[in-house]
């Protein structure tokens, strides 16, 4: 609960409105200047923390935790930074809300300048008195650590600051204090942090912030991860843009921009989500024409029922299929036939009837007799050509007059061009 309460008064401090600007370059034993932006409620603080390892020789460790206070109700304030060249810092900014409202920056590196009498390369410096962690040296996300150290080197109250930089700094609320053998005094802490956030832990006093030392750790997700005291509140390294405006983060002097105001952060998220929204509504546009395109064009290209869409280039072809290829018409003259008519008067000779086509035999040509008379029929043959028999036609003299009226047949004036008759056999030839 009390771990919660912190989280939510911190959060409470980044929407309070106001962050802070570095004024002047970081250099080695220059005056560092830093300038209040936005409504704060004063009096400020600026807290500097040493980051990463020493550039010295040795591994000398020449730098100090710097806790400034902002003379009056002023909202600038500028002190020597006695740190070295090429080394790291990182700067957090409180006003009389709470600790870290003002923002925090990543690290930032101090530039080289000619003075370098502000430091002793070869003598360590040490905190006012040391802190310690239990499980050592590690932090465990929402698992319980215990934070100690000897009540006989410290003044007042002791306090710690989680330090995310880049993010989210918030102050530690001390449980209730215990005393362990060779541990000395202390409480444990759940660190409500998420695994993977590069933390910094303070340890202050009486004397000021910063007193205590400070510690660096990487939350670990543990051997069993437990979230169950995250929030969706809960601080981590990437929680927000940095503050501190543009300074140096490298030795090469490339600069970062910090975040500003939190009115700035939500104007650019807005202009963000805008610029996605419209890059999306492009690429759905285009894709729908590129679509009625294709369609457009396949609508107008013809079929091909046997080889398939020419665009399939990665199939083979079929072979072409016996049944679908087309073969030269072998009639030489359709329009020529022979149909021969006869008939038989009483004691006659009948004459042979054929009927024939040269080219295809296609069609079978017949003479039918009937009361009304002969009609000539014909019908498409089968594959195999059929065998013709003779039709005699006999005409009765004695039968006495028909009693159906006598019918005309009218033929075409090919057939009569071509027809032979044979008075003898009373027999009709036709070619047509």
């Amino acid at each position: 609960m009390l771990a919660t309460s912190a989280l939510v008064f911190s959060l409470a401090a980044v929407v309070s409105g106001f962050s802070f600007t570095f004024t002047s370059q970081p250099q080695q034993c220059a005056n560092l200047s830093i300038s209040i932006t936005g409504a704060g409620t004063p009096p400020y603080s600026v807290l500097i923390i040493p980051y990463g390892p020493s550039p010295l020789p040795n591994n000398v460790e020449a730098r100090t935790i710097v806790y400034e206070e902002f003379p009056g109700n002023t909202s600038s304030v500028s002190f020597q930074l006695k740190y070295p060249t090429t080394s790291q810092f990182v700067a957090v900014v409180s006003d009389s809300s709470g600790f870290g409202t003002g923002g925090t920056s990543v690290a930032a590196t101090v530039m080289s300048n000619s003075d370098s009498s502000c430091y002793n390369a070869t003598e360590n410096v040490s905190p006012d008195f040391p802190f310690n962690i239990v499980p050592v040296n590690q932090v465990v996300q929402c698992s319980s650590s215990r934070l100690w150290w000897d009540p006989s080197q410290v003044q007042g109250t002791v306090s710690f600051q989680g330090v995310i930089p880049g993010g989210q700094s918030f102050a530690i609320p001390s449980g209730t204090l215990s005393e362990v053998s060779s541990e000395g005094t202390g409480f444990n802490w759940t660190a409500s942090v998420r695994a993977g956030t590069t933390l910094i832990l303070v340890a202050g006093d009486g004397r000021g912030l910063g007193t205590g030392g400070s510690g660096l750790y990487n939350v670990a997700a543990g051997l069993y991860p437990d979230s169950s005291c995250l929030t969706d509140s809960s601080p981590s390294s990437t929680a927000g843009p940095p503050a501190g405006g543009s300074y140096p983060t490298d030795v090469s002097g490339d600069q970062t921009s910090g975040g500003g105001s939190h009115s700035s952060n939500v104007g650019a998220i807005v202009g963000g989500v805008i610029g996605g929204l419209a890059f999306a509504a492009i690429l759905v546009v285009a894709g729908l024409y590129f679509i009625r395109r294709k369609s457009s064009s396949n609508r107008h290209r013809p079929v091909d029922l046997l080889h398939g869409d020419t665009d399939d280039t990665d199939q083979p072809l079929p072979p072409d299929l016996p049944e679908y290829r087309p073969e030269p018409s072998l009639q030489q003259n359709p329009r020529s036939h022979h149909l021969l008519i006869s008939w038989t008067k009483p004691g006659g000779s009948p004459c042979e009837m054929q009927s024939a086509r040269s080219g295809t035999p296609d069609r079978d040509m017949r003479i039918v007799s009937g009361p009304s008379g002969s009609m000539v029929t014909s019908s498409r043959k089968s594959p195999q050509p059929r065998q013709l028999r003779p039709v005699n036609i006999i005409q009765h003299e004695d039968a006495g007059p028909s009693e159906v009226d006598s019918e005309t047949i009218e033929l075409p004036s090919s057939l009569h061009q071509h027809s032979q008759i044979d008075m003898k056999t009373s027999c009709i030839r036709f070619s047509f």
